[in-house]
């Protein structure tokens, strides 16, 4: 069997959530015997060109299977068009592109309709939370059947000594690109609200998707005098990100949107607890097995994070519950295996042709 996925040009380069994702998926596909055949698209996506999408399409034989980053496809939808009867089109939704925050009214507008128009020419839609699946069925009136759920899996990892046997204070890690959508913003003014205590705090994550909140959230860390505590070092992978895990105490996850939230599990694997927003798909990340690895804070309230924050500096007992409630979440995480299992039955199903 053969698949062809169309990807975005730098699915192998940058380290956000949905590259990894997409990366794991396909090297899982291969492990179960399917051929995979990459096509990496440069390009704004989703503004890309849909010449780009349309000219792998045409190559395509008749019956043929093919994967679309929702980034590329859904925004695309008459490149997918004349092709829906032909092939088996199979969609994977990170974020539904108008949930991006801070898009103006009439772009998301136009990028709703566009996704609406693009999954609506796809065998099958592929989400990575039910959270998100609800989502789309309701907004683009899609039949729950064509919508298949593959969450994200964990690989196990060491439990993180964090803090404790260096004698450092408290580390704190934020992980995600720097983008409104993140939240990094409402963490800055929460930690100023904390700044009598003893901590410190990585922002780690990508600084190139929005510039100008880069440069605003910079200007806050040093408008608070929190830049000897605030570290930004952009993009962190292989050793460098293992070492900030090994260092971390408590993640915290600020997010306006999210589908599902992998850095929370790549947390739990390392019984790390978590301070998060209870938006989206982030309840499916953390589970429901045994206590709450940590806490829920409301979306963008600042004062809720910061006490939040301050409770857990301040209480030994809470943090160190928190800590083993995370611990043994270590074992209920689903891995990777699973979730490619479930992909690779899209393309086994009876399909077009």
């Amino acid at each position: 069997m053969i698949v062809h996925a169309v990807l975005p040009g730098d699915v192998h380069t940058v380290p956000s959530g949905g590259n990894v994702y997409d990366r794991r998926v396909l090297r899982g596909l291969r492990e179960l015997g399917i051929d995979v055949v990459e096509h990496l698209l440069p390009g704004a996506w989703p503004r890309g060109e849909a010449a780009a999408v349309a000219n792998v399409l045409d190559d395509v034989p008749d019956a043929g299977s093919v994967l679309l980053d929702g980034l590329v496809a859904c925004g695309v939808p008459d490149a997918l068009a004349p092709h829906a009867d032909r092939l088996r089109l199979v969609v994977l939704v990170h974020l539904p592109l108008a949930d991006e925050h801070g898009l103006p009214a009439a772009t998301a507008r136009d990028l709703d309709a566009r996704e609406r128009a693009a999954l609506g020419c796809a065998t099958t839609v592929v989400t990575t939370s039910r959270w998100t699946a609800d989502r789309v069925v309701a907004s683009h009136g899609l039949d729950p059947a064509r919508v298949l759920v593959a969450p994200p899996g964990v690989d196990p990892a060491r439990a993180a000594r964090g803090s404790a046997v260096t004698g450092t204070p408290p580390r704190l890690l934020c992980l995600g690109a720097l983008t409104p959508t993140k939240g990094q913003d409402v963490l800055i003014e929460a930690l100023a609200r904390v700044a009598d205590r003893s901590w410190t705090c990585v922002l780690a994550g990508p600084t190139t998707r929005d510039p100008g909140f880069v440069v605003r959230l910079r200007r806050a860390i040093a408008h608070h005098g929190l830049a000897e505590r605030v570290t930004a070092p952009g993009t962190l992978t292989g050793r460098a990100l293992d070492a900030a895990w090994t260092a971390t105490d408590l993640l915290v996850l600020p997010s306006r949107t999210e589908t599902f939230g992998m850095v929370v599990t790549e947390a739990l694997a390392r019984g790390i607890p978590v301070v998060a927003s209870r938006v989206g798909g982030v309840s499916e990340a953390v589970g429901t097995t045994g206590p709450m690895p940590g806490i829920w804070v409301p979306t963008e309230n600042v004062g809720a994070l910061a006490a939040a924050l301050v409770r857990w500096l301040e209480d030994p007992v809470l943090r160190s519950g928190w800590k083993l409630s995370a611990l043994g979440r270590r074992g209920t995480l689903m891995p990777w295996t699973s979730t490619c299992h479930r992909i690779a039955w899209t393309f086994r199903s009876p399909g077009p042709g």
